[in-house]
């Protein structure tokens, strides 16, 4: 079984950054790992993956250049640095993980964690 904790989320103003970060605990090892979001009213959305080797990242149109996903595995630890964020970033993000396809596509993800919450104010 594997367990996905995020955190780092918090209220910024626009223009400004977060962090976040989502540890794996259990067998989590060579696992594509994403992080989605989902406004209110909206559908889950894709916005950055990283494959298990860290060779190839995955971004949404809409914060490619300005976010960045990343990973320590020796702490299990996936991040996503977001910068000049925007209103319209504002959502649950969620962690996600699984083994095969890598991508943005929610289905691609067996494993999700529970959300954290990023508000950007105008």
């Amino acid at each position: 079984q594997v367990q996905l904790v995020e955190s780092g989320g918090g209220s910024v103003q626009a223009g400004g950054s977060l962090r976040l970060s989502c540890a794996a605990f259990g067998y989590s090892f060579s696992m594509c790992m994403g992080w989605f979001r989902q406004a209110p009213g909206k559908q889950r959305e894709g916005v950055a993956a990283i494959d298990s080797s860290g060779n190839s990242a995955y971004y949404a149109d809409s914060v490619k250049g300005r976010f960045t996903i990343s990973q320590d595995n020796a702490k299990n630890t996936v991040y996503l640095q977001m910068n000049s964020l925007k209103p319209e970033d504002t959502a649950m993000y969620y962690c996600a993980a699984d083994w095969g396809r890598c991508g943005l596509r929610p289905d691609y993800f067996h494993y999700w964690g529970q959300g954290t919450q990023v508000t950007v104010s105008s």
